[in-house]
């Protein structure tokens, strides 16, 4: 891969990701959290790819009979098609609750509902950067600087926006056991990880769908979207939690 390859998909891929963590961070700026944890839970999110892709392909090469280098998601929906989508999903949203757990939510910081949020939507920006760095990467080494342009776009209002709102939705169960004692709180937490894969999951599935109906940027840009705002709404509603 060329220098400039490399740079142009870096700064696609991780840019993005950190305008959209400034846009959230905004969101508890009354109790902003340690700066610290921020840059480790970014961090890791990033880390949880580098292991994402290796199980990601096991998966794909077991389901498809291959060497794991067939992953594509596309119609018709057969019942491996299928599989490879939940399987996808369920790798990628443990991993980054695995990332939040051990970066920032089992630490003393963690000391307000609003704060499983924070965390865990910024392991989902850290882990879509270096996602989509290496989607950018392919794409402009195959298709040019104008190929990787419109994977970046579709990306930015998508799929990283997807792990935002995937990983938001888990945030926000573990807001709603926050005060909880032990057992309410493993409940909150297994029920979040359940709704951010089928959120994932949802997703790809639409994705998949449009792609094949002339309507995929609009329509992924109004799911995507509609989804943001509720997660606006769960930060409000959080913010108003007390013990």
């Amino acid at each position: 891969m060329s220098f400039s390859t490399l740079s142009f998909s870096l700064l696609g891929g991780v840019l993005p990701a950190l305008f959209w963590l400034w846009f959230w961070l905004r969101e508890d700026r009354l109790h902003p959290e340690p700066r610290r944890l921020i840059i480790l839970s970014f961090l890791l999110g990033m880390a949880a790819v580098l292991v994402a892709v290796p199980m990601e392909q096991s998966l794909c090469g077991r389901i498809m009979g291959n060497s794991g280098t067939g992953c594509a998601m596309e119609l018709p929906l057969t019942g491996k098609v299928f599989a490879i989508i939940v399987g996808l999903s369920v790798i990628e949203e443990v991993l980054k609750f695995a990332a939040s757990y051990f970066g920032a939510l089992r630490r003393r910081d963690n000391d307000e509902p609003i704060d499983s949020l924070i965390y865990l939507i910024t392991v989902a920006l850290g882990f879509a950067a270096l996602e989509n760095t290496l989607f950018l990467a392919g794409a402009i080494k195959t298709g040019g600087i104008i190929a990787g342009f419109d994977i970046g776009v579709l990306r930015f209002i998508g799929a990283t926006l997807l792990h935002v709102v995937s990983s938001g939705a888990l945030g926000f169960f573990l807001a709603l056991g926050f005060y909880q004692r032990g057992k309410i709180r493993k409940v909150d937490a297994a029920v979040g990880v359940l709704a951010a894969i089928l959120l994932h999951t949802l997703f790809n599935l639409f994705i998949l769908n449009n792609e094949a109906s002339g309507l995929h940027l609009f329509s992924v840009f109004a799911f995507v979207w509609l989804a943001v705002v509720l997660l606006l709404i769960g930060f409000e509603k959080v913010k108003q939690f007390k013990g």
